[in-house]
């Protein structure tokens, strides 16, 4: 599935092939191990849309999916935690804040890494993390349900809703502090290697110029909702990798080459859906194009696990891992419009004379 031949789509593929593959089933059952993060780090993949004038490689879209749809392929505990990091970097490119001149250029070079716990904020009207001004900066009460990265990230980015109805965005210390306890790390059906915790928040402190975005919550759910209706890279590199598996086995060439097919033209589709210059204008295609690829995902990761037979359930196999982390593909990122649209898609697929999976909304 190549578009291009830039360099950190080749550093990624070395990696894969190098470091992340051989080592898959072990990290699985254990945890991403730091020298993962560093040889992230190293090949430069950290910064791949980040700032060239701050020290990232300010790659073009299709290098970023690329390299993402690799890594998430050869090892998806790896891929979820370091893409953790980018949507901290794209904010403090894109907005000016105090924290963007501290900030963009370490987490852009790789110097430090971050994670996200932010994802709470979609579930309003529920407010599970409040924001308070508070002695010149913010003070954060609640629970932050899923952090992932934990003992591997520098930062993170907290976000909390204040009682007039706006989302403030601020770069914290990923660390137990006053304020800040972690609980253990929990234990999944997937990814447990992606070391992720739920944060307990009793009056965290974070100063001002620490503050990356400030927005009405409103605002941020306009923003968000075409961003959230996307298919994600990881979706087509980790049925990729089921694919490439299944056509290794000899009963499983012809399964392998037609789902190829189904997947290279849902993998064209949802990117360029994405890269459309009116996002809202096209929500609903994004959601039913996102259905469908999962709808390819869960045939190719099924038909692994089916070429694989009996082998396929032993821990070492790549087939039950690759099945298990297209499983919690189905929920990563997830939104209340997105859950609607692929339930229902699935009903129509099991009513007498329905159409398949994702074909209610075309195509």
């Amino acid at each position: 599935m190549t578009t291009t031949a830039h360099p950190l789509v080749t550093a990624a593929r070395r990696l894969a092939r190098d470091v992340l593959l051989p080592q898959a089933e072990h990290v699985d059952r254990t945890q991403v191990p730091t020298g993962h993060v560093e040889a992230i780090r190293r090949a430069g993949l950290l910064g791949v849309g980040a700032p060239r004038e701050y020290g990232g490689a300010d790659a073009p879209v299709a290098v970023a999916r690329e390299t993402a749809e690799i890594l998430a392929g050869a090892c998806c505990s790896t891929w979820f935690v370091q893409t953790q990091h980018h949507t901290p970097v794209k904010l403090l490119a894109g907005y000016d804040s105090p924290a963007r001149e501290k900030l963009l250029r370490p987490l852009a070079t790789g110097e430090l890494m971050a994670g996200i716990a932010y994802a709470h904020v979609r579930a309003f009207p529920r407010v599970p993390v409040r924001a308070v001004a508070e002695r010149g900066g913010w003070r954060f009460d609640g629970r932050v349900p899923w952090y992932t990265g934990w003992g591997l990230n520098d930062v993170m980015l907290l976000a909390g809703l204040t009682a007039a109805d706006e989302v403030v965005f601020v770069l914290a210390g990923a660390r137990e502090q006053a304020g800040l306890v972690p609980s253990e790390p929990m234990r999944l059906a997937a990814l447990t290697a992606a070391r992720t915790v739920s944060l307990d928040l009793d009056g965290l402190w974070v100063p001002a110029e620490s503050v990356v975005l400030r927005m009405p919550r409103e605002e941020f759910a306009r923003i968000d909702l075409p961003r959230a209706a996307n298919a994600s890279p990881a979706v087509f590199g980790v049925a990729g990798a089921a694919l490439e598996l299944l056509a290794r086995s000899p009963e499983g060439e012809e399964t392998a080459r037609a789902l190829r097919e189904r997947l290279d033209a849902v993998r064209r589709e949802a990117y360029e859906l994405a890269d459309h210059p009116a996002p809202h204008a096209c929500v609903r295609e994004r959601l039913a194009v996102r259905t469908r690829a999962y709808d390819v995902l869960r045939a190719a990761t099924t038909a692994a696990v089916v070429a694989g037979g009996g082998r396929a359930m032993a821990l070492d196999s790549p087939a039950q891992r690759l099945a298990r982390e297209g499983m919690f593909l189905l929920v990563q990122g997830q939104t209340a419009e997105a859950r609607r649209t692929h339930l229902g898609s699935l009903a129509s697929g099991l009513r007498p004379g329905g159409r398949g999976p994702g074909e209610e909304y075309g195509r």
